[in-house]
């Protein structure tokens, strides 16, 4: 499975706000901000961090996307 945070960054666009915003409204560290803008992934508490700034559910943010291994037949 892979992780896709473009939900995420949809929605800061949609709020005018920039990475260094949430980084700063959150309380999280910008080490995670660069694994967020990777799609690696990160602590439940700071995915729960930007849920919580942006008043918002873990599904409007992320999403993951199976692989070609990861389909079960």
């Amino acid at each position: 499975m892979e992780v896709s945070y473009k939900k995420l960054w949809k929605i800061l666009i949609d709020r005018d706000m920039k990475k260094k915003d949430l980084q700063a409204k959150a309380g999280i560290s910008w080490a995670s901000v660069t694994k967020l803008s990777k799609g690696e992934t990160v602590s439940m508490e700071v995915l729960m961090k930007v849920c919580k700034t942006l008043n918002c559910d873990i599904g409007d943010i992320m999403e993951l996307i199976p692989t070609g291994k990861d389909v079960i037949k």
